[in-house]
């Protein structure tokens, strides 16, 4: 059955590595796990290049065999815990989009349906949904989710933020430079995400690089808006995390145009999953949440 897992990994990602990675083993593992199915089935699999592997004609059909009957063994073990476990729906979302934006409209799920128990985990990518027995993740990126049911939620647009005390003063983007910047350690690794000097060249500012290293770092957005509410210089933010801030009061807007994120939170959950009625009524209310927030906060359609 190892074996059997390793490669429909590998056919799923075309690449050792990636599957490796999924797996929580090494690329040489996966290797020798597809060896021994290689040498019991008697025929090649795979065609081996030097960064990535191509399935042969027999290891396309045996994929798509594979996984078939994979879901239906994910779609038995759903069932079996079900029986057990029947009122209960596990999320999973990075810990900036639980604190500042899925956890204060939890109540409102309560609220339209009391018996479902959820179980809200704040985690960084990657997921395993079997092992940590999650049935939806919201994940930042552009939408490719390899063998999960993937559909995007929220966009992102970034505007700087500042206390409200900060904001006398800042009539011009140039101005807001003067305030200590406040800079993000992203809590997911993906390319070109928001960052000042993407906002400076968005602004049609010219600032030395090293300017724009200077300031405050924080492991986590939602520490860096913390930073702001308190007065300790200004954020760039999207208004998906920094949006509730700004209707309370707590934030303001400093002057600049709005900037489109390049990224996108997105609903991810194994096709299997959206089978259980509780499970479907949390991306029913979650779909509906973020409509609502789209439409107030004014942003682009997801």
């Amino acid at each position: 059955m190892l074996s059997v897992r390793a490669f429909e990994a590998a056919a799923r990602h075309a690449n050792f590595a990636r599957a490796g990675e999924e797996l929580c083993v090494s690329a040489g593992a996966i290797g020798h796990q597809v060896r021994l199915l290689e040498e019991w089935v008697g025929r090649g699999l795979f065609v081996r290049g030097a960064r990535s592997v191509e399935l042969t004609e027999l290891g396309r059909r045996y994929f798509l065999e594979v996984r078939s009957l994979l879901e239906e063994l994910e779609r038995a073990s759903l069932s079996l815990r079900n029986a057990a476990d029947d009122a209960e729906v596990t999320v999973t979302a990075m810990p900036s989009f639980v604190t500042r934006w899925l956890m204060p409209r939890l109540g409102r799920f309560r609220t339209l349906h009391p018996r479902i128990e959820v179980r809200l985990l704040a985690s960084v990518p990657p997921v395993d949904f079997a092992k940590d027995r999650v049935d939806l993740a919201i994940r930042l990126g552009a939408g490719a989710y390899a063998g999960f049911v993937s559909e995007a939620l929220l966009p992102e647009t970034f505007h700087a933020v500042v206390h409200p005390s900060l904001q006398d003063g800042l009539r011009k983007p140039r101005d807001v430079l003067q305030c200590t910047l406040l800079h993000d350690e992203y809590e997911t690794r993906i390319p070109e995400q928001m960052d000042w000097p993407r906002w400076c060249a968005a602004q049609g500012l010219g600032v030395a690089a090293q300017r724009l290293r200077q300031g405050l770092r924080f492991s986590h957005t939602y520490l860096t808006l913390d930073a702001a509410a308190a007065g300790q210089g200004v954020a760039v933010a999207s208004d998906v995390l920094a949006g509730d801030a700004v209707a309370q009061g707590l934030l303001v807007r400093a002057p600049g145009v709005p900037v489109e994120g390049p990224y996108k939170y997105h609903l991810v959950h194994p096709r299997t999953s959206a089978d259980r009625p509780q499970v479907s009524a949390f991306c029913d209310w979650l779909r509906q949440e973020a409509a609502n927030f789209r439409r107030t906060a004014g942003a682009p359609p997801a």
